[in-house]
């Protein structure tokens, strides 16, 4: 279904997934409105012809008039650090302000929203049985805000398309990879391991994807996603171990892997936490964040692929992407 000349309202657009879901909608035929903070840096999306809207996200009437005159929102904003950030800030963005932009779709009556959620929201699994949608939420024992927030802001969604006839479609993408992640985000983790001669590696592991796909099937949610419905974005299940060996393929490098013991990781984790609850310094690693580093963090695609039309590139191809990405931005 082509949707030429309609308008898509990108929030978060400077973000890694926002900036790259913007070029892909404007290379597709439709006109993109980008909403980014006041602060924000727009390099990122300086070269994507578009009407660019500043506004804060947690607020309800700059929310409402970015909406106003749109087709279509993708929401991608959020706080996605792990790492020093209290429950109120996540929940001040990944809560409040995906409230506000639900108020304004349904106020506007938009044609769609997607709402960018994560993966975590459902449960994971092991790479024999990965998580698939049918899979409840699992992870409130770790006690992640950014998890649990974006689990209150999924939940909000869902509700609101049952009671409000919200049009709203969900996407749950995993561990993103690709280019033009400025910040960088998940690329910290193929920052850590190039030009080293030593990489130390948790002994978990996720599911990557590359990031073009996550846009592809944005789109394809737009155009064909089901109201109400939750769609995994899923490509690869990878040990950080082969993950880091991908990265060694790609980079043409050859340092030494070294695997870190699980309860290193959790009393490192355990420390952190219990010494950033006397001191305001934000600690880097909490047990939240260790016991993610421990999980078998596993899912399945299958869903976006049968009804969403996606086909998941290889990772290695993600990789190489966004290692070029990188080089040629002088990030290594």
């Amino acid at each position: 279904m082509q949707q030429k000349n309609k308008k898509v309202l990108i929030t978060g657009a400077n973000g890694f997934l926002g900036s790259n879901v913007a070029r892909e909608l404007f290379r597709k035929g439709y006109e993109v409105k980008l909403m980014i903070r006041p602060s924000a840096n727009v390099s990122v999306i300086s070269d994507i012809p578009s009407e660019i809207f500043y506004g804060d996200i947690s607020k309800e009437e700059e929310v409402m008039k970015a909406v106003e005159g749109c087709d279509f929102v993708v929401h991608t904003a959020s706080v996605t650090g792990q790492w020093g950030i209290t429950f109120k800030e996540y929940e001040q963005v990944n809560v409040t302000g995906t409230k506000n932009v639900v108020k304004a779709c349904l106020a506007h009556q938009v044609e769609r929203l997607i709402h960018i959620s994560t993966a975590n929201t459902i449960g994971p699994g092991n790479k024999s049985k990965p998580g698939t949608e049918l899979n409840s939420f699992a992870l409130l024992y770790v006690n992640s805000g950014y998890i649990n927030s974006k689990y209150i802001a999924q939940q909000y969604v869902l509700e609101q398309v049952e009671r409000a006839k919200l049009p709203a479609v969900i996407i749950n993408p995993t561990f993103m990879v690709g280019e033009y992640d400025a910040k960088p985000s998940s690329g910290k983790l193929i920052l850590h391991g190039i030009n080293k001669r030593l990489v130390f590696y948790p002994p978990g592991g996720k599911n990557f994807v590359h990031i073009k796909d996550v846009c592809s099937g944005i789109i394809s949610a737009l155009e064909i996603g089901k109201i109400g419905d939750c769609y995994l974005m899923a490509g690869e299940n990878l040990s950080y171990k082969e993950f880091f060996n991908l990265l060694n393929q790609v980079s043409g490098q050859d340092p030494i892997l070294i695997r870190i013991p699980e309860f290193v990781l959790k009393i490192g984790g355990i420390m952190g936490t219990l010494s950033g609850i006397f001191s305001p310094v934000p600690r880097k690693l909490t047990y939240s964040s260790a016991y993610m580093l421990c999980l078998s963090n596993y899912y399945l695609g299958k869903k976006s692929e049968r009804e969403l039309m996606l086909k998941y590139t290889p990772i290695e191809n993600a990789i190489e992407n966004a290692l070029k990405w990188f080089r040629e931005n002088d990030y290594c």
